[in-house]
């Protein structure tokens, strides 16, 4: 394994293969989630991973604009891409964050395994929940908001609760205050406001995989089937939580590797796996 430092975030990168798949996780995670993916993938790819800005828990409590995420994830990319164009697998903010770098930098990114994460801030999302989901997420995200808000080891016992009551896999030692800063951000307008998002329409292969047995889903149904029905994208889902790559690691990464030799574009994979 190679490490290096950049923006001071550490990065691990596993594996020789001629493609680079760079990983980005999200809340209360850090880069050892994809510890089954890179374990799989490594013989084939170049895998790249590291624990986003601002939640290393041994780093000092900061908050990262958009912007300023987008900086430090283009340097990331640029020192580890060899000059090619890398592949990205994201999870929960990781896709907010890797979606928009994609709007970006469309010319760095060959395609996207995009996990659990679809149109989540769209209308369409947002209309498909019932009362009850809407108030259920408007729950945690102020509840982080808040914690992030107060601080200290307050802060991080509201963060490490919060992380267990919505069932987070993260070991709670991990877990700090510090990753709460993009719900403060989305809750409360801060400076770095996500409201400048652009729109994510994928123009190269994607890959888009999502647990069923959650409360509330992050993407629409219209999101899924126009996804599916996209030249070279697939849809999978799979009877998991909010964590598919942990919770099914040998069938999620059958998924992958399976589209990653071969995009989906036949009839069969132009249809959502239900499987």
């Amino acid at each position: 394994m190679q490490q290096k430092v950049v923006d001071d975030v550490d990065i691990y990168i596993e594996g020789e293969g001629a493609e680079t798949i760079v990983m980005i996780h999200g809340w209360p995670d850090t880069y050892r989630v994809w510890d089954a993916q890179v374990a799989e993938l490594r013989h084939r790819y170049r895998c790249v991973r590291f624990t986003l800005p601002g939640f290393d828990i041994t780093r000092p409590r900061r908050s990262y604009s958009l912007d300023a995420m987008m900086r430090v994830l283009l340097h990331i990319v640029n020192s580890v891409n060899n000059k090619e164009k890398v592949i990205l697998m994201l999870h929960d903010w990781g896709c907010v964050f890797g979606y928009e770098f994609y709007m970006r930098n469309k010319a760095l990114v060959s395609a996207i395994i995009g996990v659990d994460i679809g149109d989540a801030q769209s209308k369409a999302t947002i209309r498909s929940r019932s009362v009850g989901q809407k108030l259920m997420v408007s729950g945690y995200q102020s509840t982080l908001a808040l914690a992030w808000a107060i601080g200290g080891p307050v802060g991080t016992v509201m963060t490490r609760t919060m992380a267990r009551v919505l069932g987070a896999p993260s070991p709670r030692e991990h877990i700090s205050v510090g990753m709460d800063y993009p719900y403060y951000i989305l809750t409360a307008g801060a400076a770095g406001s996500y409201s400048s998002l652009v729109p994510f329409v994928p123009k190269v292969p994607m890959l888009f995989i999502y647990g069923t047995r959650k409360p509330f889903m992050f993407h629409s149904p219209q999101w899924t089937e126009t996804m599916a029905a996209r030249e070279g994208c697939k849809v999978v889902a799979m009877e998991t939580d909010h964590w598919p790559m942990i919770r099914q690691p040998e069938r999620f990464n059958d998924v992958v590797t399976s589209w990653l030799e071969k995009p989906a574009v036949d009839e069969e994979n132009q249809e959502e796996d239900a499987a």
